[in-house]
């Protein structure tokens, strides 16, 4: 008996220990985290064609947001979309020039599986019973969020006809997103649609091309978000909307504003704040602020901090 009193004594100091210096693993602000992740979503552009994007506007009202997320530099896609999964800049984790596939210099430090770790890389230690995917149309991105430990992983290129400027985001979300959705319902989902970013480089940001596929983007968001509902997964998860650099012209991976600021759209429960987000945010804050939303410890080295825009 009195060995049983002073192991329940321990246990209740050892948690009383934990619970005092923050140790505790955080909870989750909810139960799926839907990330739609918008290659080359510029703000200007988005300002420029709002009307465009009925539905990403109804997540602004119902939500949070802000129009100047700021890339890191380069503009360029491989270093801004390493840097918003690993939570640090580009000059810790090496993924400095374009299409990165592997660190250019050495990483501040490795994850298990030979490269920096990312919210995927947390997930996977952290709850490893949590389903997790990330669905992309261009290569690169299988290289930056740690496919290793990502549960279901799919590298779908036929979005579009690279011969001509025509593009099938409609295509592409049915036939790639919406039945992972309706089979797995998973914890943390990217959707990643390149689409905008290519239209960019060929027609210009500022073409009627370009607003007219930020307008299938929009739809294919609106599509994501039926089947959320049609899933009974819709109130109980958290919705991102986001990029990772912008243009100008017809490129990219300059220092110029309209290059380098992006919207950061975050809706949906655990949610607190409302309207426009008054803090600074850099393209490292997007990983700290999915660790918190998915209750993640995160490593002393990540540079992101998390948006205050959750429940208490």
């Amino acid at each position: 008996m009195k060995r049983l009193f002073l192991f329940v004594a321990l246990a209740l100091v050892a948690a009383s220990a934990l619970s005092s210096c923050g140790c505790r693993a955080p909870k989750p602000k909810a139960d799926h985290l839907i990330f739609i992740a918008l290659d080359g979503w510029a703000t200007q552009s988005f300002k420029d064609s709002m009307d465009r994007m009925p539905t990403v506007q109804a997540l602004m009202a119902d939500g949070c947001y802000t129009l100047h997320k700021r890339s890191t530099m380069p503009s360029s896609s491989a270093t801004n979309w390493a840097t918003l999964f690993m939570g640090v800049p580009p000059e810790m984790h090496g993924y400095n020039a374009w299409n990165s596939k592997v660190p250019v210099i050495e990483p501040y430090a490795m994850g298990p599986n030979g490269m920096p770790v990312t919210v995927y890389t947390l997930l996977s230690q952290q709850r490893p019973d949590a389903e997790s995917a990330c669905i992309f149309n261009w290569d690169g991105i299988g290289y930056v969020v740690d496919s290793a430990a990502v549960g279901y992983c799919l590298y779908d290129p036929g979005y579009h006809d690279k011969s001509d400027t025509t593009y099938c985001v409609a295509g592409y979300t049915e036939r790639s997103a919406l039945p992972y959705l309706r089979e797995h319902k998973p914890v943390f989902f990217t959707f990643y649609i390149g689409d905008v970013d290519e239209v960019g480089h060929r027609c210009g940001w500022e073409s009627a091309g370009y607003q007219q596929c930020l307008e299938e983007a929009d739809a294919a968001i609106a599509a994501v978000i039926e089947v959320l509902k049609e899933q009974g997964m819709y109130d109980n998860a958290i919705l991102v909307v986001s990029s990772d650099h912008g243009g100008v012209g017809r490129k990219h991976g300059g220092m110029t504003l309209e290059e380098m600021e992006t919207p950061f759209v975050i809706c949906g429960k655990g949610i607190a704040h409302k309207g426009e987000i008054s803090d600074f945010m850099m393209q490292y804050d997007v990983a700290a602020t999915f660790a918190k939303a998915l209750g993640l410890q995160v490593p002393s080295e990540w540079r992101g901090r998390a948006l205050p825009v959750f429940e208490k």
